[in-house]
């Protein structure tokens, strides 16, 4: 039984080991939140629409390092340790949003400005390729027993935290600086307060103990070693990039596209977009934790079925109904529908993930399997619901995105099956996952 300052302490290390992953995703939704100014300032072009997909394309170019990152970073906190894994991925992410902030615009440098700014999204993409991994094995090796799932969403949970701060911070701002004041400068104004709080967050995670799961492994693999295991997991890797495909398409769908969408396709205000995009964050932060901890009650596949076939019949048809009379109350009531979806679905993934990877390489196999749904996949999802929309015409066309995504989550539910999973890791899964 677990006594209440062991519930307290596991409390913190919850916040703690969550701090940073707050960071990354905070500078990911305000980089996708800004991308139509950020353009303009680093990606002039003759066009409007060439200078937002040049912006788009730097978001999603900082994908491109995940894959990268989770191998080296992934296999250095598989043979070090998840804490010193998590400090190094904490520094990288502070170079990288320090750079952005700081980098002077095209008008003033030249070229210059857009490599530094691309140079900048690489590197932050290549410590985001271990962050996620390090911080779910973190949780789930920290858990009570029978609470997995809900430990674990707070990787997720923290996320929407980000969401909701960057959200607010744009709302603010709108509200009190004019459209030209926020183009000149202040979409400055939320990568400089992330860089206030980086110190902080360095704090908190230096006062992280190593999980006693890791301290009590005997044997810690070298990087040949987890390169090895990993290529012979493949087929683990592989239904797990197809499973999180699932959650990164409709995460950044839902959050860093809305405002862009909203705006430039819709043609709602701003603060309408960003408002929506606030009440997203924090329905995701409502379901995340009740749906993880419900995992830990019926079992994980059930989620994962019903989710995904919820998104597959329901995206498009969602996204038609918006199109056809766009206004705020529409585009809030179809985004939090996604975001119930969402939140249901990624309560049961998260953990799910962390449970069938070996456990020589539980942060470097996970890290692996996210890394590359969001570059191939979930990170482009901003750009590619731009280039569709813009050659076809139809504006709904990121339900079919949508329902792509909802299709390989599907189709990872029905090749996980509880015998891989309790082959290939030493943590029971339940009878139902």
């Amino acid at each position: 039984m677990i006594t209440s300052a062991e519930r307290k302490a596991k409390i913190w290390s919850v916040v703690r080991v969550s701090s940073g992953n707050f960071l990354e995703m905070y500078d990911f939704m305000v980089f996708g939140y800004y991308a139509a100014t950020i353009g303009k300032a680093f990606f002039p072009s003759n066009s409007a629409f060439g200078s937002l997909m040049l912006s788009l394309m730097t978001f999603g170019a900082g994908f491109l390092m995940r894959p990268l990152g989770a191998l080296v970073l992934g296999a250095y906190t598989d043979r070090h340790g998840r804490r010193s894994g998590l400090l190094l991925t904490l520094s990288l992410m502070s170079v990288g949003i320090f750079s952005i902030a700081f980098m002077p615009g095209y008008a003033t440098i030249g070229l210059l400005a857009p490599l530094l700014v691309v140079v900048g999204r690489l590197l932050q993409g290549f410590s985001a390729g271990m962050e996620l991994g390090g911080v779910s094995v973190y949780l789930s090796e920290i858990a009570t027993p029978g609470h997995k799932g809900f430990y674990v969403s707070w990787q997720s949970g923290s996320q929407q935290i980000a969401v909701m701060f960057a959200a607010s911070v744009g709302v603010i701002l709108n509200s009190i600086l004019p459209p030209e004041k926020m183009e000149q400068w202040g979409w400055r104004v939320p990568l400089l307060l992330g860089c206030v709080i980086v110190p902080f967050l360095f704090r908190l995670r230096k006062s992280l103990q190593e999980t006693d799961e890791f301290v009590a492994r005997k044997h810690h693999p070298g990087t040949s070693e987890i390169l090895r295991s990993l290529a012979n997991n493949w087929p683990i890797v592989l239904i797990g990039t197809l499973m999180v495909t699932m959650t990164t398409v409709s995460f950044y769908m839902i959050t860093a596209y809305t405002p862009t969408f909203g705006s430039s396709v819709l043609h709602l205000s701003s603060a309408d977009s960003l408002i929506v995009t606030l009440c997203v964050g924090a329905s995701n932060l409502f379901w995340l934790p009740i749906m993880g901890a419900l995992s830990d009650r019926i079992g994980r596949r059930p989620l994962l079925f019903g989710c995904t076939l919820l998104m597959l019949f329901t995206a498009y048809p969602g996204m038609l109904w918006l199109v056809r009379d766009p206004s705020f109350a529409r585009l809030l009531t179809v985004e939090l529908w996604l975001s119930f979806i969402y939140g249901s679905y990624n309560g049961a993934m998260v953990v799910f993930l962390t449970e069938i990877m070996p456990v020589e390489v539980r942060t470097s196999g996970f890290a692996l399997a996210y890394s590359l749904a969001t570059a191939v996949f979930g990170g482009f999802t901003p750009a590619l619901s731009t280039y569709l929309i813009h050659i076809s015409g139809n504006r709904a066309i990121p339900g079919l995105w949508l329902s792509f995504a909802a299709a390989c989550g599907l189709v990872a539910a029905l090749f996980a099956k509880p015998q891989r999973a309790a082959l290939v890791t030493a943590d029971p899964v339940p009878a139902e996952s």
